[in-house]
């Protein structure tokens, strides 16, 4: 028997007769892995649940608690999908094989999760920006972001890369961490604890793999080499999985990224990440202020002050394009 609260099920959903908890530790296509109480079964999705389906997020995703049923027949069914505490949808223009469900503009990626650790190498391919869009991604859904400067064994000192990230990002824990050497790992066990669920999110070749298989203390994902003409990697992950990890924790590792487009819902965050240059907004005279060159513009009085830093007004810019 295996108890679900380990897995983070706090058992408060009402659950149909003859029907089981559970929750989706992998998807292939429509095909889903479920850890129940009877241990983890493959499971299908009935065929009720499909046709009630209006848009994708109506839908299992990795991470989702779930109504199961034919459990003791072995012909496992996901009959529902419970209530969730968060939920990370990108936007895209790919299909999903149900040709009645609207595509909504959002790829589901995961469900149910903590912390969401943002991974960036410290390489050519490093990008404050693209870390922000992730920021801002993270905070619309609920979750709680945390930057990962991965491979800081190949800078020596990553202080530099710590204040530029943290210059930019002020409201997010910041760790520099290497899976090859161990550096850094110890600072991550305080999101790592049992019941607890994070998701990697990042380009490939930022690390995802191999920060997980030394976190698992096992090669549990195969790791690929990045290009050496750009520094950027290889798809190696191709499918979102939940592993448990030793501590108890639980961690959603996903396919890497090459471009992350916002939802409506992470564009409209934008303001929370960057909270003080919203509220300095507010505060210019004009409405319509671009503040460049007008009188009264509290955005540009800050910056001429000190209190609102350049690094962290042209990261604002950037990522509200």
């Amino acid at each position: 028997m295996v108890d679900l609260s380990g897995y983070g099920y706090e058992g408060t959903a009402p659950m149909p007769a003859g029907h089981a908890p559970g929750r989706v530790t992998e998807r292939r296509g429509a095909r889903y892995a479920v850890m129940t109480g009877m241990g983890e079964v493959k499971a299908t999705l009935a065929g009720a649940l499909t046709h009630k389906a209006a848009i994708r997020a109506d839908l299992p995703c990795v991470g989702d608690f779930v109504a199961v049923k034919g459990i003791a027949s072995g012909t496992a069914q996901i009959a529902g999908v419970l209530p969730r505490k968060s939920y990370l949808s990108r936007s895209d223009g790919f299909g999903h094989g149900y040709a009645h469900i609207k595509a909504n503009g959002a790829q589901p990626m995961a469900a149910n999760f903590d912390y969401a650790f943002i991974m960036t190498s410290l390489n050519l391919d490093f990008s404050v920006d693209r870390v922000l869009r992730y920021v801002a991604l993270t905070v619309a859904c609920g979750g709680r972001p945390v930057v990962l400067l991965t491979k800081s064994d190949l800078v020596g000192d990553a202080r530099d890369w710590e204040a530029r990230m943290g210059e930019a990002a002020p409201d997010c824990p910041i760790h520099a961490v290497s899976a090859r050497t161990g550096q850094g790992l110890g600072g991550l066990a305080a999101y790592l604890l049992p019941g607890m669920t994070s998701i990697f999110l990042g380009m490939s070749g930022v690390g995802k793999s191999s920060l997980l298989n030394a976190l698992m203390g096992d090669e549990v994902m195969a790791v690929a080499a990045v290009r050496e003409r750009d520094d950027r990697g290889r798809h190696k992950t191709t499918h979102r999985a939940l592993f448990m990890l030793p501590s108890g924790g639980m961690v959603i590792d996903t396919p890497g990224m090459r471009e992350l487009g916002l939802t409506k819902a992470a564009r409209g965050s934008v303001g929370e990440v960057f909270r003080e240059i919203a509220e300095l907004t507010r505060e210019c005279r004009f409405a319509d202020c671009s503040h460049t060159v007008e009188p009264g513009c509290a955005v540009l009085a800050a910056l001429g002050a000190g209190t609102l830093s350049h690094g962290r007004w042209k990261a604002y810019k950037s990522i509200s394009r």
